[in-house]
Parts: C-alpha cells; structure tokens; sequence
C-alpha cells in the first residue's frame, strides 16, 4: 500500500498546482470532492461521478453514524465496499453538522459534542477519540480531526474559546489516530474572521503535526470577501509542503479566489443541489433551466462542455424533465454540474502549470 504523500508540482505566485498520492490512486490538485453525504453522491453512480475525472469523494461521519451506523459498514470491510467506490475517500469529523443540524447539542470540553438526532431525536456522544473511531472503521483515506465549528459571530472570546477547545481536541485526534501511513490526519484551522486566532490556531496546529491543513468555520454566513480575508491573513504561514483544503466552499467564483489564496481542495454540496433543484452552472454562467424561455431552447446545456455525452439533452428536453417532476432531469444536471466542477478544475491546472493563472481568474471570476 503507497503511504499518503503530497508533492507540489507547479506554482503561478499563490496558486499551486499538485499530487496526493494516497492507497487507493492519485489525486491531481487543486481537486473538487464532490459530496457523497451518506454514501452517496445524490443522484448519481459511482462509474458517473469518475467519468466526469473526479478523484476524491467526500463522505459524512455525522450521518453515517446516525444512519446506517458504523457497525453495518466496518461490517462489510467499510465506506468503500459499502457503497462499491475505489476512489479515494475523505471523511469529515461531524463537527459542523453537530452545530447545523442537531435539535439539541452540548459541547463538554472532555466528553466532546453531546447531542440529540435530527432524525429521531436519538442521543449521540461524539469525542474526538469516538470520531476517530469511527472515520477508522469507515476506512477513509484522509481523516479530519474532531473540531467545533461556531456559528458566525464576532465575538472575539466566543471565537476564542472554541478555537482553544478545537486544539484540545486535536492533540487528541492526533493521539487517537495513532500510526496509520497509508492514511492521513488533517487539522483544522479555527479562529474565525480574527487574523491573530487564525495564525495562532494553524501554529499551534503545526507543533501537534498534521498531512495536510484545512481551514474550518467558513461557509457559515459570512461574505465573499471576508473569506478571502482570512484566506490573505493565513495564505503566508500556511506550510508548502502540505495540502491546503477549503472545506465546505464553494461557487466556482469562491474556488478560483481560493486557489489564488493557495488552497489545493475543496468539497461543497452546491452542484449537486444546484442540480437537483434545476440550476446549472456553465462556462457562460448560470442557467435555471426552469426558466420558460428554455421551452424553445434546443441547444445544449454548455456548447463549451467537453463531455459531449452530456451534450444529447438540449436546454428544451432538460426544462420539460423540471417542469414535470421528472428524476431523469436531476439526475442529468447534477451530472452536468459535477463535471463542469472538474472541467474548471482542470483548467485551473492547466493555466498554473501555464503562467496563466492570473488571466484565467480574471476572466472568469465575476461570470461563474
């Protein structure tokens, strides 16, 4: 089995293109991961999700503790066979969904979250040692560290707190995990729009030593801009030799800032929702195929779009499939939208590897 390994290939200023080399196969970066919240990435097969080139998916381990439980899939040898994937897999540490989606949640510095089920009300206990645990028996590629996730605030000793407790909580993930070389422990980054607790956080992060560095606690309500920030105050003490992952981000606008920022991954819930709720994202922007003007559309979704297999559907056929409820059109656009995720991706590869990162930004930054 290949011991998990991170290389940088090319850089243009910022932004970096790369190689994680993990058991299960390769991932080129700056990557996207598509979400397969509960062992699955809604509305589409595995087989689909690799033709549109996606290397990495991500998984929940909020859910899949909730259902189907842990037992069924470490069963069953875990999250791979379980839900027939070989790609490579990243879990999350169930920190955000405790604070999004929890009826009734406590946070106990040495019992961890305690919490009630948004689906039966059923109570859970998760310590950083149980998230461990659990990510252990889905037997995920890469592993992230049990961290709280506060609601947006700008309170500086709320956001304070909960950054000190996600370090307690880190040196014990990390103990947690222990030795596993053909898997890797992420840290997550706290601290909130405060560039000091950031710095503070990633610093105190790389004396615990971690494979790679995501940053937490964005993606709940703050502004475009205002993530940059926190991604210009960090992007100079963030470690070359690691990955750097943007979890929970974003539009393509989001990702092209990001990668300027230096961050080589990213997961987000928006293709595939985007999809299912009839909005596609395309080379010339955003499209509601709802939109009655598409009755008399029979042109493909995106003309730019180099998977022409997703190109037999014209914009006619797609807004019918919407306006009659029919699964087929979910199916088809939240495909579309992945693969167009994968498609920016790989521009955005190309135009580092070029020089040309720059250009390519500004073009698209204020379009997609």
């Amino acid at each position: 089995m290949k011991k998990f390994q991170f290389k940088v290939l090319n850089t243009d200023k910022y932004a970096r293109c790369g190689i994680i080399e993990t058991s299960r196969g390769s991932i080129h970066t700056p990557t996207f991961m598509p979400v397969g919240t509960q062992a699955t990435v809604k509305a589409c097969t595995i087989d689909d999700i690799k033709k549109t080139g996606s290397e990495i998916i991500l998984g929940n381990t909020y859910h899949l503790m909730i259902r189907p439980g842990i037992e069924r899939i470490e069963r069953v040898g875990g999250l791979h066979q379980f839900m027939n994937c070989d790609l490579p897999i990243l879990t999350d540490s169930g920190g955000f969904q405790v604070m999004s989606l929890s009826k009734l949640n406590k946070i106990d510095p040495e019992k961890g979250a305690i919490f009630n089920s948004h689906v039966d009300g059923k109570k859970f206990y998760l310590s950083p040692e149980e998230s461990i645990r659990i990510q252990l028996g889905l037997n995920s590629d890469i592993v992230m560290i049990m961290d709280e996730c506060p609601k947006k605030t700008h309170d500086y000793e709320v956001i304070k707190k909960s950054m000190n407790l996600s370090l307690y909580w880190a040196e014990r993930s990390k103990k947690a995990f222990g030795n596993n070389p053909h898997k890797a422990l992420f840290g997550i980054i706290q601290g909130g729009l405060f560039k000091d607790l950031r710095i503070k956080s990633l610093n105190e992060l790389m004396k615990v030593g971690f494979d790679g560095f995501a940053v937490g606690g964005l993606a709940v309500g703050e502004s475009q801009s205002e993530m940059f920030s926190v991604l210009d105050d960090i992007k100079d003490y963030l470690p070359s030799e690691k990955p750097h992952y943007l979890m929970g981000v974003g539009t393509p606008s989001d990702i092209l800032g990001a990668v300027k920022r230096g961050i080589d991954m990213f997961d987000c819930v928006l293709p595939t929702r985007s999809g299912r709720t009839g909005l596609a994202f395309t080379w010339s922007g955003r499209i509601n195929i709802k939109n009655k003007k598409y009755q008399n559309d029979d042109t493909p979704l995106d003309v730019n779009c180099k998977n022409l297999s997703l190109n037999k559907y014209s914009k006619n056929y797609l807004n019918h499939l919407f306006n009659t409820n029919e699964i087929l059109g979910s199916m088809l656009l939240t495909l579309h939208n992945i693969n167009f995720y994968q498609e920016l991706m790989a521009a955005i590869r190309t135009n580092i590897k070029n020089g040309t990162f720059d250009d390519f930004h500004n073009k698209y930054i204020n379009k997609l």
